[in-house]
């Protein structure tokens, strides 16, 4: 996305890198889905606690993970999609808590080091 951003296209109909761009992003959202899920159950297996808190946090993921698709589809359904969304989108709010809700989880998956 940052590569695509800093080209400074007004369109990525007719760019070379368009069915590139618009397949990450397709990638990107469908990725979304059940991720909160998929962190659930990788927690179950792994007995990652405390239960109670790890729920709510994926709760707030799960939130997180729709409004960024809710983005990313808005984002696709555009005829042509121009570097200025594309780089908008990325500095989204919602992107980057998704972002650091993904690092957190991923860091409490992976256990205290030795």
């Amino acid at each position: 996305m940052l590569g695509y951003a800093a080209q400074g296209l007004h369109t990525d109909q007719g760019a070379a890198n368009s069915g590139q761009l618009r397949d990450h992003l397709t990638r990107f959202e469908a990725a979304l889905t059940g991720l909160a899920d998929v962190y659930r159950e990788c927690a179950k297996v792994l007995a990652v606690g405390p239960a109670d808190a790890l729920e709510t946090f994926l709760e707030t993921l799960a939130r997180d993970a729709a409004t960024t698709q809710a983005a990313l589809r808005l984002l696709l359904g555009q005829p042509g999609i121009s570097s200025q969304m594309v780089d908008n989108v990325n500095a989204s709010i919602h992107v980057r808590a998704l972002l650091t809700d993904v690092f957190i989880v991923d860091e409490i998956l992976k256990g205290p080091k030795a």
